[in-house]
Parts: C-alpha cells; sequence; structure tokens
C-alpha cells in the first residue's frame, strides 16, 4: 500500500506534476498512489513489467523515426555532452532543477518517502522501491524490503581472502572493487543464462542479482573501512538497523545524527540519471549481458576517477588545504585571495561546477540544511559556506565555466569529517555503495524491456574533416 503522509500533501504534489512541462509530466505518468497491499517487491515488478513492454513497444513503433537533436562536431570530440542517446528511467536531471527520482525531486522525496522516525530523512530502501516501481512505497513496504536486504547481507569468507590479498596499503576502491569482483562467483544470472533461460525472464534472475548486491556491498565496504583504519576490527552488521544505519553502525559510528546523514547520504548519492561515467559503465557493461556483478564493478572503475566519484575526497582534502595554509578562522578576504591562488596555479577548485546542471546542485542544497540543523558553528562547515558566497563570483569573472555553483562533492566530506569519518581516501567507497542502488534499479529495467548490446558509431578526425568540408561547400 502506497499513501502520502497526509491529504494536503497529495494535493500540493499533484498541483506541483501539474504545473511542469510537457515532457515532466511525461516523466511521472505512472506515478501513482497504490492501494495494493502487497509488500513483495519482486511481485510489484512483475506486474508493472508487461504495461512498461507494451509502452516501449508502442514508443518504438509510433516514434521511433523521430529526431531527438543535432549531432555537432562539438558533441563528439566534446566528450557527447548535451547528446541524446540513452533511456533511463529512474531519474532524470533537469539543468535547473536538478535531479528527479521517477520525477520527484529531493525535497519531495525527503517529504514523502518514508523515514525511521518522524520528519527524518529517508530510507534508501524506500527509494530503491520508487526506483524499481515509480511509486511512494508505504513504512511496512520498506521494512519489508530492509528485512529482505538483511536475509541477503551474507558475504562469503572467500571476498575477504581477496581483499586481504591486497596490500593494506591498496586505495580504498581497489580493495572495495575487489571484493565486490569476488561476490560474482555466486551470480544467478550468470548461472540461470548457462542453463538456457529465455530472455523475457532474464529480468528475473538480475533482480536477484541485484538486490543480493545491494544488500552485500555495505559490508564489504565496511570490511575495507575497518581493514585500513581501524586495524582490522570488524563491527558485526545489526539486525535491528536499517540500510543506512546498519552500514554506519559497520563503519563504527553509532551517533543518532549521523545514522540520519547516512540514510541521506546515500539516498541522495543513489543516481543521477545515465549520462554519468559510473551510470553508463554499468549500463554499457551490461549491454553485453554481463551480470550485475560484473557490470557494476566496471562502474565502480569509473566512480573512482578523479574526474567523477573520486572529487569528493579532493574537496575535504583542498578545504583542509586552506585551513593548515590559513587558519580555521580565516577571513573572507583571505580566502578570496587563496582560492586565486588555487586557480592561478592551474588548479581547479573542487566541488564547484558540473556537466550538466547549471544552478546549485539540490545534493549540496539539502546537504546545506542538514549542516544548519545540526552543525551550526562547526568551523569547517562555516568554511564551507562563505565558499558558497564567494567561490561562484570569481568563477563568473573568469568566464570559463558555464556553472560556477557548488555541486554536491562540496558539502559531503565535511559532514562526514565532523562525525568522524576523517579519512577522505574513502570517500568514493561511500558513493560506490550509495550509486549501486540506482544502476542496480535501472539494470533490472533494462533486462525486463530487453534493452540491446549499446554500440555508437566512431569517426577518425579525417572523416570528421572530410565530412565537414563537403557540408560547407554543399
Amino acid at each position: 500500500m502506497v499513501f502520502f503522509r497526509s491529504v494536503s500533501l497529495l494535493s500540493k504534489l499533484r498541483s506541483h506534476v501539474t504545473q511542469q512541462s510537457s515532457s515532466l509530466k511525461n516523466s511521472v505518468r505512472w506515478f501513482q498512489v497504490q492501494t495494493s497491499s502487497d509488500l513483495d517487491l519482486h511481485s510489484q515488478l512483475k506486474e508493472l513489467i508487461p504495461e512498461q513492454q507494451e509502452r516501449l513497444k508502442k514508443l518504438k513503433s509510433e516514434y521511433g523515426k523521430v529526431q531527438l537533436g543535432n549531432i555537432t562536431v562539438d558533441m563528439v570530440i566534446g566528450g557527447m555532452r548535451g547528446m541524446t542517446g540513452l533511456l533511463w528511467e529512474t531519474s532524470l536531471l533537469d539543468p535547473d532543477e536538478g535531479i528527479r527520482f521517477r520525477g520527484l525531486s529531493i525535497p519531495e522525496c525527503q517529504k514523502v518517502l518514508p523515514g525511521a522516525k518522524p520528519d527524518g530523512e529517508p530510507l534508501p530502501e524506500g527509494l530503491l522501491w520508487l526506483l524499481l516501481t515509480g511509486k511512494v512505497p508505504s513504512k511496512e513496504q520498506v521494512d519489508a524490503l530492509s528485512k529482505e536486504l538483511r536475509s541477503r547481507a551474507t558475504v562469503p569468507d572467500y571476498v575477504y581472502k581477496a581483499i586481504d590479498a591486497l596490500p593494506v596499503t591498496a586505495h580504498p576502491m581497489t580493495q572495495f572493487a575487489s571484493g565486490v569482483m569476488a561476490l560474482q562467483v555466486r551470480s544467478e544470472f550468470q548461472k540461470a543464462y548457462e542453463k538456457g533461460i529465455p530472455k523475457a525472464r532474464y529480468w528475473e534472475p538480475t533482480y536477484e542479482d541485484s538486490l543480493s548486491l545491494i544488500a552485500q556491498v555495505p559490508v564489504v565496504a565496511a570490511y575495507v573501512y575497518r581493514r585500513i583504519y581501524k586495524d582490522g576490527k570488524i563491527i558485526p552488521s545489526d539486525d535491528s538497523l536499517d540500510y543506512g544505519a546498519n552500514f554506519s553502525h559497520m563503519l563504527g559510528f553509532d551517533d543518532p545524527k549521523m545514522l540520519e546523514l547516512m540514510r541521506l547520504y546515500v539516498t541522495i548519492h543513489s543516481d543521477h540519471e545515465g549520462g554519468n561515467v559510473s551510470a553508463h559503465t554499468g549500463h554499457l557493461v551490461a549491454s553485453a549481458l554481463s551480470d550485475p556483478y560484473l557490470s557494476f564493478v566496471a562502474a565502480l572503475n569509473g566512480l573512482a576517477g578523479p574526474l567523477h566519484g573520486l572529487a569528493n575526497q579532493e574537496v575535504l582534502l583542498w578545504i583542509k588545504s586552506v585551513v593548515a595554509e590559513c587558519g580555521e578562522n580565516i577571513t573572507k578576504e583571505k580566502l578570496k585571495d587563496f582560492v586565486w591562488k588555487t586557480l592561478n596555479s592551474g588548479k581547479v577548485v573542487p566541488g564547484f561546477g558540473h556537466g550538466v546542471l547549471r544552478k546549485t546542485d539540490p545534493r549540496y542544497m539539502c546537504q546545506r540544511e542538514f549542516a544548519l540543523k545540526h552543525l551550526p558553528n562547526d568551523l569547517l562547515f562555516q568554511l564551507v559556506s562563505n565558499l558558497y558566497e564567494i567561490v561562484p563570483p570569481i568563477l563568473t569573472e573568469l568566464g570559463k565555466v558555464k556553472n560556477p555553483w557548488p555541486n554536491v562533492d562540496a558539502h559531503s566530506g565535511v559532514l562526514l569529517n565532523y562525525f568522524g569519518l576523517t579519512e577522505a581516501r574513502y570517500y568514493t567507497v561511500l558513493f560506490g555503495v550509495s550509486r549501486s542502488i540506482g544502476i542496480c534499479s535501472q539494470l533490472i529495467w533494462d533486462r525486463a524491456l530487453g534493452m540491446p548490446l549499446e554500440r555508437p558509431k566512431s569517426v577518425t578526425m579525417e572523416w570528421l574533416e572530410n565530412h565537414c568540408k563537403k557540408a560547407a561547400s554543399s
């Protein structure tokens, strides 16, 4: 049974959706109030899939030849930015509004998704349900899903041995990816494919693998953290806790505020449509019918890059370098000087700008609100607040960036640092745990909808030169 917490809230959301553009209306077409009391996510999906299969079939037959835009040389040599080329059902990124999960903004998700307590941060299990079904779950459905994930969270000993084979000095993402790779041994999709499962049922073992992977990655991630930073003293899971809180507990952090932060962190980092490096990599590898474990490990390796998930590590290190050089009570004028010094040295100010967004990242704003509520007097938070005021005008003055505003990475490290998770090199692992929810949700739908092998066309510089010369002369 899916419901909203109040009739007035439902009315507000309906009013909000009505005001959106026609394209946004289409994206939330099947966001609805559900009357079923079914607590089983698998059976919910089984009911939804035939309708969406027909929807895609109709879309292809009626509009398959409709053009979505023109491809320019700039797009080809500029990282395909601005090029529409992927179907990604679970979320949509608007340059001005930010991310929407199945049509819902982050503030809306915070209002309607069940929390561990009244007015608490949304539970990641609730977002997983929303991404997979397009419907807001009840607290009972979230609790049932949380229980199922706990039942799938056992990690075989050989996974730990695979991690232990690496030097303890190996980067946390290297150890994390190696552990997830070892989980692949139990892939249900691989076994089913080798036995000749019909294509129409590919989504079922994919679902099994995906939920098991989502359940197990916090355990693997916590093991990596404790191995590197806490002398290998492992903390067992607590079956009384939800997904985000249990992850925090296994890391060694039990402050109720930290549990709330982890719920928020996992939720807002879970998905950011399909064009970013990790999401696209996972989708691309999965299009070859690689199982969810193989696909997600590939995504993790993309996430580990400095231009993607590793950026959250770089932000905190840069902020700490400001404090080390200028002190904690740095004035705004000295902070401006430090920013200019960074830029004039040929470096960037980490945490600012985004490949798609053209306004402040809503994921930044909800973390800022969390900080204002729970740690308003923290010196590093105040420094981040000053950077929010100082950096955008400087970047605008430079005139080299389309978006001078802070992104999600500009804030997360300061929050984690406040509650004691100070090891910046580990932060991308947290991002990876979160991203499992979005990538695996879409992968299930890729299988259900029969999405084909991805194979775009590539060209050489000579081809581009000849093509452009012909176009100019015609």
